[in-house]
């Protein structure tokens, strides 16, 4: 009776870091939701940030759970999970979340989670208990979804500069600060709907992995889906500043048009995403949405040794993200 009680203890604390996590993600990706209608001043930044959360809670009616799915079931052998593994791989999502906040670098959550679990895995059973197909097309997306935002916010630019060519500047700005509501909204409802489905999906793992889930069930408890998503709604409204000044200024400079076609090719990327269940980066995918939109004026336009910095936080995400998880997964076995 008491080896249950505690074994349900370790549970109940490690979905309440689940939520800390989702929290933190909610924190840190904020920014990417809000930066652009913040930055080109269509929205004030207490407007935004009720706007934003209002969109991630409702996307949990709009998509399916497939990027839950592959967290939960597809980048680990079934049996290989426990209390430790998960653990592990949220002290080191979380750790390197707050090191990269504290510093204005706008990283992903996504990959820091990850990595947290490839790095929790392989400390305890090697590389042979990942599976491949999950791990491989999440890293995919790492190039794909900037790419894609980079080529979609490009295009964008390119349509509405030759449909509003004839237009005065003054008049096309006008009409923009209204589309950009209805791009902003879009793209938070893709944030919503990919980055609360990846805190659903580590807590499925645990559920899974101690036996309060099936892995016959098509989707996990409803109280983790309303949970992730009023934790990661809640946390929105509290905002970003560090990071919606590195998103919002410090690469490019946009006007409400920019921050229009931006939020729709990064919209665009994160719907497809999602609908493939693929767990990718809002980060990356604003980023490089934003960065293709302000490179179509000129490539000056770009601030490439801040975008520079970006891609220097991708690339150590993982691994980074990975080590803290190891060293994070022998910690936990030497306290419980």
């Amino acid at each position: 009776m008491e080896a249950t009680q505690t074994a349900l203890a370790v549970v109940v604390m490690l979905v309440v870091l689940a939520l800390a996590f989702d929290f933190m993600n909610g924190f840190h990706d904020a920014a990417n939701s809000i930066a652009t209608v913040v930055s080109t001043g269509v929205l004030k930044p207490g407007q935004a940030v009720v706007f934003a959360a209002f969109f991630n809670f409702i996307a949990i009616f709009v998509f399916h759970l497939s990027v839950a799915a592959t967290v939960g079931k597809g980048f680990v052998e079934p049996g290989v999970v426990d209390t430790h593994v998960v653990f592990g791989a949220l002290v080191g999502a979380i750790t390197w979340n707050v090191i990269t906040w504290y510093y204005g670098i706008p990283s992903s959550s996504s990959h820091a989670l990850m990595g947290g679990i490839v790095g929790a895995v392989i400390a305890k059973a090697g590389t042979g208990a990942l599976l491949a197909k999950g791990i491989l097309k999440t890293i995919a997306f790492i190039f794909v979804s900037p790419l894609l935002g980079f080529l979609l916010g490009s295009l964008m630019m390119v349509t509405v500069a030759w449909i509003c060519r004839r237009s005065r500047p003054h008049k096309v700005d006008k009409w923009f600060l209204r589309l950009q509501l209805v791009s902003a909204g879009a793209y938070s409802l893709g944030h919503g709907g990919n980055d609360a489905q990846k805190t659903i999906g580590i807590i499925w793992m645990l559920l899974l992995a101690t036996g309060y889930a099936s892995a016959q069930d098509a989707s996990p408890p409803t109280w983790t889906i309303v949970a992730c998503c009023v934790a990661i709604a809640t946390c929105t409204m509290f905002g970003g500043w560090r990071i919606v000044k590195t998103m919002g200024q410090r690469i490019t400079k946009l006007k409400p048009v920019g921050g229009f076609c931006a939020e729709t090719g990064g919209a665009m990327t994160l719907f497809l995403a999602t609908t493939l269940g693929i767990p990718v980066s809002t980060t990356h995918t604003i980023t490089g949405a934003i960065v293709g939109a302000g490179s179509t004026r000129h490539p000056s336009a770009v601030r490439w040794g801040v975008a520079g910095n970006i891609v220097w936080a991708w690339v150590l995400t993982i691994p980074a993200s990975a080590f803290m998880a190891g060293v994070a997964y022998w910690v936990s076995l030497q306290l419980y």
